[in-house]
């Protein structure tokens, strides 16, 4: 029986060992099992030869044998090469071996075979036509000569390219696994951006940006936006908001649902002449039906548990003509109007459907006070199933010089929520390049923290033309 390995401490979990141990007493780990510790030890020598087959390990080549008696060592040359000459016997004849025999004439090289280099070094490049006269010491002069093959063609090993080119998206976390059809991938497990994690639009002269924020696992905002032709030929804005109920069930199927049919329908009616006013209560009872309908769809039944609300979604809209400013909402999203003149002062456009406003509206509280409380979002009106009875807010306008308003979720106005802070932080020149004020926007609310979604639409006042916008 072969004896086991000595170990001074567990291979598993780096106890120390005593002698003779076969388990170790912390872990278990069987130590019969560790292999033994191999004996070959092989040295190379500095001229890259190895040992012999056979050698003990760890020593050295063997030496070449001496000469035969009688042959003197070369002495050095006028250079200090020490090149030992053709060693024969003393009975041996010039040109004969050993037996008398004449020997064969002595082959020359092939010209394509490169001399032999001292010290085992190896020269990989193409022969030169005087090579058979230069020694291996100019050769080890010149390593930049030295040409190596390129490497042959093969299949690429891209685990990213074999993901797309099987018709799959790839991971952006790994960047090797096939994203599965539930969001995750495959690989390890990361859940992928969702399409909605950031959307920006821009159309015509107002544009929009929505982020997912930094602490929730994904947006339940929503916007639409778009520019129509009144009666008249004059130009008109429309922007709508939403943001979904974290707590009801399938929030941003609610915040999508309401923000498209809202879209649709102040499009569909402001051509037709109908007051903006008007259009805007009507698209927000559309907006109300289209959530409405999620609650019945299998996929709420699905999900929804028990005591959780069905669908449901806060809504703020605005739309924007030549000389008149419409706004609508039901919730907590907001409408706020900054003045291009920025001496002028701004203003707060909606109410919240909110406790904390209830509680200011009542004078149980400021409006500090209020909002420091832990129920100050706590909404009291919403779009859903389960709302109580609805009554759209709306709201008229006639601005008395050039601005931009400002239509966004909680989730920024919670970093700017007075008029004057919103104003602040809206770029001088957003009423002329709105996506980068509302770039602009999401960006104070992502460094103020981003605890919730971000949304932001910015609609310049008056409305222009179809074709101007940011440049």
């Amino acid at each position: 029986m072969s004896q086991m390995p000595q170990l001074s401490a567990c291979p598993s979990c780096e106890e120390p060992l005593e002698s003779g141990d076969r388990f170790c007493g912390a872990c278990g780990y069987d130590l019969s099992a560790v292999p033994e510790r191999p004996q070959d030890n092989p040295t190379i020598a500095l001229n890259g030869s190895v040992p012999a087959q056979g050698a003990p390990a760890g020593a050295y080549p063997e030496p070449p044998p001496a000469p035969p008696a009688g042959a003197a060592w070369p002495a050095p040359g006028p250079d200090g090469a020490r090149t030992p000459e053709a060693v024969h016997l003393p009975s041996d004849l010039p040109g004969t071996d050993s037996g008398g025999s004449a020997l064969p004439p002595e082959a020359p090289p092939p010209p394509s075979a490169p001399p032999a280099a001292a010290g085992g070094v190896r020269f990989d490049r193409p022969p030169r036509p005087d090579e058979h006269a230069a020694s291996p010491e100019i050769y080890q002069t010149q390593p930049d000569e030295y040409l190596l093959q390129a490497p042959a063609p093969r299949v690429s090993a891209d685990p990213a390219a074999q993901a797309a080119g099987a018709g799959g998206k790839v991971c952006v976390a790994c960047r090797a696994g096939r994203v599965d059809d539930d969001g995750y991938c495959e690989n390890c497990g990361h859940a992928q951006p969702r399409e909605r994690d950031h959307m920006e639009q821009e159309s015509g002269p107002l544009a929009a940006v929505s982020d997912r924020g930094l602490r929730h696992h994904r947006n339940e905002d929503a916007f639409a936006i778009g520019t129509t032709t009144l009666p008249d030929g004059s130009p008109a804005s429309v922007a709508i908001v939403c943001d979904g109920v974290s707590s009801a069930t399938r929030p941003d199927d609610a915040s999508a649902a309401a923000s498209r049919a809202a879209g649709v329908t102040l499009l569909a009616a402001l051509p037709r002449g109908t007051h903006p006013q008007q259009a805007m209560h009507d698209a927000i009872l559309a907006a109300s039906r289209a959530v409405n309908s999620l609650a019945a769809e299998p996929a709420t039944v699905r999900e929804q548990a028990p005591h959780q609300n069905a669908p449901a979604c806060t809504i703020v809209g605005a739309v924007v003509t030549s000389g008149l400013l419409i706004v609508g909402w039901v919730g907590d999203s907001r409408a706020y109007w900054v003045p291009v003149d920025r001496s002028a002062p701004p203003a707060r456009l909606t109410e919240d459907d909110s406790w904390a406003a209830q509680m200011v509206a009542a004078g149980l509280m400021n409006e500090a006070e209020a909002y420091a409380d832990e129920r100050a979002h706590a909404i009291t009106g919403w779009l859903g199933a389960d709302a109580y009875e609805l009554e759209p807010h709306t709201a008229a306008f006639k601005p008395d010089r050039p601005g931009v308003v400002v239509v966004c979720t909680d989730g920024l106005w919670n970093y700017a929520e007075a008029a004057e802070e919103m104003a602040r932080v809206v770029p001088l020149d957003a009423s002329a390049h709105p996506l980068h004020g509302a770039r602009v926007l999401v960006g104070h609310a992502l460094d103020g923290g981003g605890h919730d979604n971000v949304t932001v639409a910015l609609v310049p006042f008056p409305a222009e033309p179809q074709g101007a916008g940011s440049a």
